[in-house]
């Protein structure tokens, strides 16, 4: 863990992809940079996680925070359910490896916050559930207007939640997401709703660990969750 005055170690959840820079074309490691900007900025070391080899207790023990984020769909077949057409091709790889760290975390008491698919893998790492389409559901594109663009969503936040003493009562956030929870793990309290009902964030009481369905990392302002997990895991 940290000690006094340094700066803590936020480890990032990334992905592999292919990936084209300069005369290269390769698989890689990627994660957008706001990440990075957003716990540097509140005074952390962001250290990237890829979905390779195996993680242990011992290597999380190493770290003061952990950011589960946000990208592809979770295979159906982890949280019990039949893959409908309208969900994205399996990624085993990530799967497991975040599945992992999110356990890790919880056993640790490791601060953590989870970003879109992370809030959904915290979710399904305890046991449970999601939505496969969601325009489905709430009869609207709001949260994903179309590929490659965030929709604008209001969201209320539960008074007297830890999420409300971050941000506030009422944030309008950057949202990317098609799928969203369904039944609840187990402790998770949801703590914020979009106007359609939309389940937009949840914590487990008692501890840091925050899941938002949006995408701070994608707008300065809203780094205060950033900000939070830093300051949480200075402690």
């Amino acid at each position: 863990m940290a000690s006094n005055g340094s700066s803590p170690l936020i480890g990032i959840s990334a992905y592999l992809e292919q990936t084209r820079f300069g005369v290269w074309d390769v698989p890689s490691a990627v994660l957008p940079r706001g990440y990075l900007d957003g716990v540097v900025t509140a005074g952390g070391t962001p250290v990237l996680l890829p979905p390779v080899g195996a993680w242990t207790a011992d290597l999380l023990s190493r770290l003061d925070g952990l950011v589960v984020a946000g990208g592809a769909d979770i295979d159906p077949a982890a949280y019990g359910a039949e893959r409908r057409i309208e969900s994205g091709p399996p990624r085993p790889d990530r799967d497991g490896s975040e599945r992992r760290l999110v356990a890790l975390a919880l056993e640790l008491g490791l601060p953590l916050l989870g970003v879109c698919r992370g809030m959904q893998m915290l979710n399904v790492v305890l046991g449970g559930t999601l939505h496969q389409h969601l325009p489905d559901e709430v009869g609207n594109h709001d949260h994903l207007p179309m590929p490659g663009t965030f929709g604008r969503v209001p969201v209320k936040v539960a008074a007297g939640s830890r999420l409300a003493g971050i941000l506030g009562e009422q944030v309008d956030v950057h949202c990317h997401h098609h799928q969203s929870l369904d039944r609840l793990g187990d402790g998770l309290v949801p703590v914020a709703w979009a106007g359609d009902g939309t389940v937009e964030g949840v914590e487990l009481p008692g501890r840091f660990a925050i899941g938002v369905q949006w995408h701070p990392e994608e707008d300065g302002p809203a780094w205060q969750l950033f900000a939070a997990l830093v300051g949480e895991a200075k402690t």
